[in-house]
């Protein structure tokens, strides 16, 4: 990911003949860490599964879940050994589930992984990268769970612990006629807008009476007639554990976008359902329910992140909090100086003891004056600083009436006397109670009596949480999202306190335990691997001093041993392993770090302190290491440390010829100085007594140049410079008088750099050379370069009245010619670049050159090309170009290419000017046939469209017709044999022909138009009702047209829209809430469906599951209960099965329903195809067809390839993508989520 970030940027390393490439020391995969001190176990993220790994922890601390799936052997589940068996029927999502329970609970380690449960689920790298939403896991989840279990022990394990039913009931004012309607549900969805807490929400939900009266009336069966009457809902059963959805997020109709509800919204960690039940008479403990899990929401609509609080029910870690420093007193002075000001309770507390210490008998203050003085002492409001997290200031004084007492309208408050502020360790040692003593009639957040033990589990990190921080979930963008409740009656048995092995299986407490033996051997290991280093030892008789380095004398392999070394050992003990190790070693030992640069070996620091380790010296894994005498290698004195490091420079001066001439041939030689030593030094390594200096400058206008060292800089040190390995330094010659550094016969005291530029000679004449190297600055001119290649090119002298340089592409394509007048700077060449010189003039400031070429279809590189003036007309330019391509006819128009090398938007004003139009040098036009139509007109192609039946073949007499190529050929080669299956329904478009119509035409009169058409005739269409229209994206049917009455204005087709035509057997009437569908049935004992037939689902009567399924049943003559529909999702090549389960959406007085089949995971739309399973003949839960199987494994490929390609490119291109900047996150687009579970019927 961050490519050479931490590489030494020594270009010239390589070419050091001395240079040692180091060892690196392959460490060995760290085992993961163990855990932390609470005691549990979090779950990695894969990149996007947090939404994921707080569902799995939820369930994790549900213990009655767990141990349910646990008590399912593997004479049920089968194995993992038998899972790559054929005929083996292995359920290997609740196997993988078990495992990563088990994990949970026993293995020593600081967070799980989810890559093979993930990998049961069928799910890809792009899966577990992509953000969902957790209510919609939950209930794919169940559902791929159930049908997991199918014929197992275990079938009812969901139903049993999360089922529950609603009845909704419709009384007859008149008759008293009851008529009732039962819904399941497994979890309840609940509204958060206009709602201030879960029991306001729920009383309106099955509290509150949906009246029938006035202009809405309810027809009773009984009585025949319109009558008044009242709806309600009622809970009927209940299930031992309670799963409520938040409905957060909503969709603003005004702003036509999604947002998320931040409001307020209280929940109760005990809550009694009773008022809310139908059958209310027993005993209130058997509807109570506490909350064990809040499953939390950081973010907006488009994205965010997922946490999750959970109650430890058998006090299965470690509760424990970091104790504070005590204080003996605390007073607001203390509070304000250590920043404790987050806590208003303790403020308050000190402010009303200020007033009360101040007024002795009468402490009374206004709320109002209350809030005057907080905002005097700490400096900030109460609705700045605290109202988001803790309500308004008056209700903040009600909530902890135990230390404030308000007077009765609420406009006075005291402290009470036993609300005194007491010292930290009291206030620590109460601050709980003072939550947990609200009245037991209303049943809250802290109504608890013990102190359970909450913990706050993010992805692989687990902290400790006390139950009042809940309350800071209520509202905000980070706010709960989903509630889990359990019965309060459901108890645990005492060997399940703080015994994490209890209810596990034997085959995996034997696993966990030999995994728990694996890793600490593993740790062992690593502990033993990570206290050693390498160290490089350089012998100083080895080496000797040259060219202001040291340097090996004889090779490399003699100059350095290699010794691994425990880092916890002093240097002592090294240099005594050090002499025992160099026997032939006479005199002092001196250890020194070194280290390889550029220019050699250089010594930075003596280590002294024999009593040291070397962790305590920073010696790294990889040191070099110089053992020496401390004074002199060779005979020669060394200068130690950083000041004196050599430095490698790159030194360039002009030459001349071999006959004397001055010319412009630039020396490059490398040459070492120390780092301290003065820049005029470089003269004196040249023999050059006297010159000029030049130093590169990266803060020259313009970019990278040259700048002049002054007489008074030669002084400074080349560090004092800032030049370093691999600086380049300049150096002219004073009596030089054909420098490159000299521009109108002037000096000049900064210049850019020189380098050179490749001109091929492409002019069509013979010469000795085709190719030249020119020498230049950013300030040369186009035109000095021109006449020096033509003359080193060695051509005819005329050409320099009848030539032009272009620039070439990386892909040999000439570009526009470069005026003479510009310099390399203005004409934007960069150094390198290759040019070729092309007979013809170039264009003048007042001509543009353009590229054009025929038709939409281009091949870069085919393009004509021509010089016109900026002033002409579009339809001139049209003329000249096709006169120049030999075309006739006024049936044409120009098109502008765009960037992706595809016909743009037309230019329809042919009286304009081509430097109105903005059009510029080095564009492409495009010569497109047909004339364009008049303003106010558009010029729509129509196509015939017809589907396909599963084999590919037409479902209609005209095969013959709609299978024949026109206009390029029908899109038939991409959905026939052979194709690419990312087209996964075969589709036949035949182009008819273009018609012409006025924008201010209804569609009826596009389609009387196109039947007009000599093509149409075959099809023997009776009438415009007998069509049904589309628009066509990308290639393929988009969006229905439904009114043939509307204007085509009002669809806003835009001028590049494309429509094709299906027909129809009968005329249809579409509605705005209407749903046209493809229903096909699948064939019995096959994995194919019989034909598609239309089917029309009014949306506004239920948009939901069973709406649908009864819509299908009738029109299948089916039992509703005997079918199972699924709606495909052919970019996926997947079926997703729309469940049975009528999930219980919020209701509110007098408001519809919302649509659910047409929001995730479904979003159903006109054209969506639906598979029909009838039960009764079928009882195979697979949906898919072969074609679906082919697609798949086509696409894991091409995934595989493409994975293989981008690690292959960032291999090649990490440097850049190291110093790229970071581009914009683009939101990525929702997709439907999906679990694959296997047949277990």
């Amino acid at each position: 990911m961050f490519g050479d970030l931490f590489e030494e940027e020594y270009s010239t390393v390589s070419n050091n003949q001395y240079g040692k490439g180091k060892k690196l020391k392959t460490k060995a995969l760290e085992p993961p860490a163990p855990r932390e001190f609470t005691n549990l176990s979090g779950i990695r993220n894969q990149g996007g599964t947090c939404y994921l790994n707080s569902l799995l922890q939820t369930l994790h601390f549900t213990p009655e879940f767990r141990e349910a799936l646990f008590s399912l052997g593997p004479e049920e589940l089968g194995s993992f050994e038998d899972k790559d068996k054929p005929d083996a029927k292995v359920r290997i999502i609740p196997l993988q589930l078990q495992r990563l329970f088990a994990q949970l609970l026993l293995l020593d380690q600081e967070a799980a992984s989810t890559t093979d449960l993930t990998d049961s689920f069928g799910w890809t790298s792009n899966e577990e990268m992509r953000q969902h939403d957790v209510q919609e896991l939950n209930r794919i989840l169940f559902s791929a769970l159930e049908t997991s279990l199918v014929g197992t022990s275990g079938h009812d394990l969901i139903n049993r612990l999360y089922h529950g039913t609603i009845v909704n009931q419709i009384v007859c004012k008149e008759c008293k006629n009851v008529s009732e309607r039962q819904e399941d549900f497994l979890d309840l969805t609940v509204a958060v807008k206009n709602v201030s807490g879960l029991e306001d929400a729920l009383w309106n939900m099955y509290v509150e009476e949906e009246v029938f009266d006035c202009d809405n009336l309810y027809h009773c069966g009984t009585c025949d007639r319109l009558v008044k009457a009242a709806k309600s809902a009622k809970l009927r059963k209940l299930p031992p554990f309670l799963t409520v959805s938040l409905l957060r997020f909503n969709f603003d109709f005004v702003k036509c976008e999604r947002y998320k509800e931040t409001s307020c919204y209280t929940f109760p960690l005990r809550i009694n359902l009773k008022p809310f039940c139908e059958q209310n008479e027993l005993d209130d403990l058997e509807y109570m329910y506490d909350l064990f899990s809040v499953i939390i929401h950081k973010g907006g609509c488009y994205g965010g992140h997922y946490h999750v609080y959970i109650k430890d029910v058998d006090h299965l870690g470690n509760w424990q909090f970091q104790e504070e420093k005590s204080k003996p007193d605390v007073n607001l002075k203390d509070l304000q100086s250590e920043e404790e000001i987050d806590h208003p309770l303790m403020i308050l507390k000190a402010i009303l003891l200020e007033v009360e210490y101040v007024c002795e008998e009468n402490n009374l203050i206004p709320v109002d004056q209350l809030g005057q003085k907080l905002l005097k002492k700490i400096g900030i409001s109460w609705n700045k600083k605290y109202r988001k997290q803790h309500g308004p200031l008056r209700k903040f004084l009600q909530l902890h009436s135990q230390i404030f007492l308000l007077s009765s309208d609420e406009s006075i408050v005291r402290l009470l006397k036993n609300g005194s502020l007491q010292a930290e360790s009291d206030f620590q040692r109460n601050d709980q109670q003072i939550f947990e003593t609200l009245p037991p009639e209303s049943p809250g957040l802290n109504s608890s009596i013990s102190c359970p033990h909450w913990f706050d589990i993010n992805d692989s990190k687990v902290q400790p949480i006390r139950e009042k921080d809940i309350e800071q979930q209520f509202q905000g963008k980070e706010s709960a999202y989903m509630l889990f409740y359990r019965k309060s009656q459901l108890q645990r048995p005492p060997e399940a306190r703080a015994n994490p092995r209890y209810g596990v299986p034997c085959h995996l407490l034997n696993e966990m335990d030999a995994a728990n033996i694996e890793l600490q051997t593993k740790r062992a290991e690593c502990d033993s691997a990570n206290n050693t280093v390498e160290l490089h030892l350089h012998l100083g008789p080895q080496y000797h001093f040259f060219n202001g380095a040291l340097h090996p004398v004889v090779s490399q392999t003699e100059s350095v041993w290699d010794l691994t070394f425990d880092k916890r050992k002093t240097l002592g003990d090294l240099r005594q392993s050090i002499f025992q190790l160099l026997e032939f070693w006479e005199g002092d030992m001196v250890l020194s770090v070194a280290k390889l640069v550029p220019a050699g070996l250089h010594i930075y620091q003596t280590l002294g302190g024999d009593e040291l380790t070397l962790c305590e010296t920073e010696i790294a894994d990889g040191e070099d290491i110089f053992v020496w005498n401390g004074v002199e290698v060779g005979g020669v004195h060394i200068q130690t440390g950083i000041d004196c490091e050599p430095l490698l420079l790159n030194v360039l001066h002009l030459d001349t010829s071999s006959e004397g001439e001055k010319c412009c041939q630039v020396i490059e030689s490398p040459h070492v100085f120390p780092s301290n030593a003065e820049v005029g030094t470089v003269l004196t390594a040249l023999a050059i007594p006297a010159g000029v200096i030049f130093i590169n400058s990266a803060g020259c206008p313009g970019g990278e140049g040259w700048m002049a060292i002054s007489k008074e800089d030669m002084r400074k040190t080349f560090r004092e410079q800032g030049l370093g390995n691999g600086s380049s330094v300049l150096i002219q010659d004073s009596h030089d008088d054909n420098s490159l550094l000299t521009k109108e016969e002037k000096w000049v005291t900064s210049i850019n750099e020189i380098d050179w530029l490749h001109v091929k000679n492409l002019c069509q004449v013979d010469s000795e050379e085709k190719q030249v190297k020119i020498s230049a600055t950013v300030n040369t001119m186009v035109f000095d370069i021109r006449i020096k290649a033509i003359k080193e090119l060695k051509l005819m002298k005329e050409l320099a009245d009848n030539s032009c340089l272009r620039p070439i592409d990386r892909n040999g394509k000439l570009l526009c010619p470069v005026p003479d007048s510009h310099t390399l700077k203005e004409a934007e060449l960069k150094m390198g670049s290759s040019l070729g010189l092309c007979l013809g003039k170039a264009p003048s400031s007042c001509q543009l050159f353009l590229f054009f070429a025929m038709g939409s279809d281009v091949q870069p590189g085919t393009e004509m090309e021509i010089i016109v003036e900026e002033t002409i007309s579009v339809r001139d330019c049209l003329k000249l170009m096709l006169e120049k391509s030999g075309l006739q006819g006024d049936a044409w128009h120009l098109r502008k290419m765009d960037w992706c090398y595809e016909a743009g938007e037309p230019l329809c004003e042919e009286d304009a000017t081509l430097k109105e139009l903005l059009i510029c040098s080095g564009d492409t036009l495009l010569l497109i046939e047909g004339q364009l139509p008049p303003p106010g007109f558009l010029k729509v192609p129509i196509w015939w469209y017809q589907l396909q039946g599963p084999s590919g073949h037409c479902e209609s007499h005209q095969d013959q017709t709609n299978c024949t190529s026109s206009r390029g050929g029908v899109w038939r080669a991409a959905f026939s044999q052979g194709a690419s299956v990312d087209e996964p329904a075969p589709v036949s478009l035949l182009y008819l022909g273009d018609v012409e119509i006025s924008e201010d035409a209804a569609l009826a009169e596009l389609k009387s138009q196109a039947m007009t058409l000599p093509p149409f005739l075959e099809f023997g269409v009776p009438s415009p009702a007998h069509l049904r229209a589309w628009t066509v994206e990308r290639k393929r049917p988009g969006r229905l047209l439904r009114t043939d009455r509307q204007p085509l204005r009002e669809y806003k087709l835009g001028r590049r829209i494309e429509i094709c035509l299906e027909p129809l057997q009968k005329g249809e009437n579409l509605g705005p809430q209407d749903v046209l569908l493809r229903t096909q049935v699948r064939i019995p004992g096959e994995r194919t469906y019989a034909p598609a037939l239309d089917l029309v689902w009014n949306a506004a009567q239920g948009g939901t599951a069973g709406s649908l399924r009864q819509r299908v049943a009738d029109f299948y003559c089916l039992p509703v209960e005997k079918i199972e529909i699924a709606k495909y999702f052919p970019e996926k090549f997947e079926w997703l099965p729309i469940s049975s389960w009528n999930q219980q959406i919020t209701k509110r007085k007098k408001k519809k329903k919302q649509d659910y089949l047409q929001g995730a995971p479904y979003y159903l739309k006109d054209g969506d195809t639906i598979g029909v399973k009838n039960l009764l003949v079928d009882d195979n839960d697979d949906f898919s067809t072969i074609r679906d199987d082919i697609g798949k494994e086509k696409q894991k490929q091409r995934a595989l390839g493409r994975r293989q390609s981008r690690e292959a490119l960032h291999e090649q291109s990490s440097c850049i993508l190291s110093s790229a900047e970071t581009p914009a996150r683009t939101r990525a687009p929702e997709t439907s989520l999906s679990i694959h579970v296997g047949s277990f019927r």
